[in-house]
């Protein structure tokens, strides 16, 4: 099979798989490479031989190898289990379930290409998932008011570029193309609904209807990255990726009224609760990298990464419904948070490299703001991972985490004026696989 064969083959798959399950803080992503993976991404912007930096950190493709493609797909099992309570609008006990286990097994692909440009120069292409998020409860559980699905999907296209001011210096930029999609689903109280608006025989849970809202948007980010090499064997890596605002003009937003509710809604909220579009905003948020690789010997490599989030930016999400629903808002209030990182490479052979790392991982979720949608924790890395050099042109790759998260507690309001109070238990193991080849 030629190269070209594989890349396109790799490239349907990739666009046909994108992923919908985070695994970094709330939906951010990491799961770029198996190698980063097996070290907890210590050293993911500075550790030469691994094509993920073209994306991450441009100016790192001079630690590649000549002209290379690697493909990565890294598979993320997710679990999400609640155990609680709900109360309606009177404080009456909800019926329904807990909603099953919201979390899923999804693949995250990721595909690279690097040729160097004469003596100094380098080009890369990349394409990634850096964002994506998915749970999604049984219709009828007890916390539908507050969010059955919730699904976020991105997916970027770039072009690096970088330049070697010796052998010691290197800059680097790349342009992406970021493609997200948003879906929202939750069950609607109509009952609750009329019962304020004094419809006689209606209370709440008695006329149960659903929101279904999808969005998508195409836009521009960047990043700009440098490495550093103060001593041979020791490289510094420092990369920034931009904030990418998408403006969601054309989202479509469904209501499904249930026919006994229709007539009374009608007259009690004219305008409301029709099929329409929307207009909303979402920020994926800025980050900022520092990367340390030091080889000690011939053997044994150890590296460490700082990662700071702006979360703090993607506050709220409002939509702004053409028509005479009210402006929706979704408060996230999320925090700033960092990860950090530290791990090891052991050259076993000349044919087998050994990996293992362990990292911590700060959630942009509190306390104060959880909910049912994204029930986030703080969470600790421990993983392993190790390449296997088949030939000159081609070697493998493999990497393994287990995640150590803590138990959320949620207590929350819907817009309706039930309640919901509970602690979920949520786990996570990933799995990922490379293939690089050389030509």
């Amino acid at each position: 099979m030629t190269a070209k064969t594989i890349l396109a083959l790799a490239l349907l798959s990739a666009l046909a798989g994108t992923t919908d399950t985070a695994q970094a803080a709330a939906f951010q992503l990491k799961e770029k490479s198996a190698k980063g993976l097996g070290r907890a991404f210590a050293g993911s912007i500075s550790a030469p031989g691994d094509a993920s930096v073209i994306a991450d950190n441009p100016a790192a493709m001079r630690l590649l190898d000549g002209r290379l493609f690697q493909a990565d797909a890294s598979v993320v099992n997710y679990t999400v289990d609640f155990k609680g309570e709900g109360r309606d609008a009177r404080g009456r006990p909800l019926s329904g379930g807990d909603g099953g286990d919201a979390g899923d097994t999804s693949p995250i692909p990721a595909l690279y290409f690097h040729t160097p440009l004469g003596e100094k120069a380098h080009l890369g292409l990349s394409l990634t998932a850096p964002f994506g998020f998915k749970t999604e409860y049984e219709s009828n559980w007890i916390g539908r008011y507050n969010g059955i699905k919730t699904e976020i999907k991105s997916v970027d296209l770039g072009l690096s570029l970088s330049y070697d001011v010796n052998p010691y210096v290197s800059f680097g930029a790349s342009v992406f193309v970021e493609r997200v999609e948003a879906e929202l689903h939750d069950a609607v109280d109509f009952g609750a609904v009329l019962a304020g608006a004094r419809a006689p025989g209606f209370s709440p849970g008695s006329a149960d209807g659903y929101t279904h809202i999808d969005a998508k948007d195409d836009a521009v980010g960047f990043t700009l990255g440098g490495l550093f090499t103060p001593v041979e064997g020791t490289n510094i890596g420092i990369a920034y990726r931009s904030k990418v605002e998408h403006k969601l003009n054309d989202a479509e937003v469904s209501f499904g009224v249930p026919a006994t509710a229709a007539p009374l809604l009608a007259a009690a909220r004219p305008g409301w609760f029709v099929d329409t579009d929307a207009s909303t905003a979402l920020n994926l948020p800025a980050t900022l990298t520092g990367s340390i690789s030091h080889q000690v010997n011939d053997r044994w490599t150890v590296m460490a990464d700082v990662t700071r989030t702006a979360w703090s930016k993607f506050a709220e999400i409002r939509l702004d419904f053409h028509s005479a629903q009210p402006t929706r808002a979704l408060d996230f209030s999320y925090r700033d948070t960092t990860f950090a990182s530290i791990g090891t490479e052991y050259r076993y052979s000349q044919k087998l490299t050994l990996r293992a790392g362990i990292a911590t991982d700060q959630s942009p979720v509190t306390d104060d703001i959880r909910d049912v949608r994204v029930p986030d924790s703080d969470r600790k890395w421990l993983s392993l991972g190790a390449t296997y050099r088949a030939s000159e042109s081609a070697e493998y790759s493999f990497g393994y985490t287990h995640l150590f998260l803590d138990k959320p507690e949620v207590s929350v309001v819907s817009a309706t004026g039930s309640s919901l109070q509970g602690k979920y238990d949520v786990g996570s193991d990933i799995v990922a696989f490379s293939a690089a080849y050389y030509f």
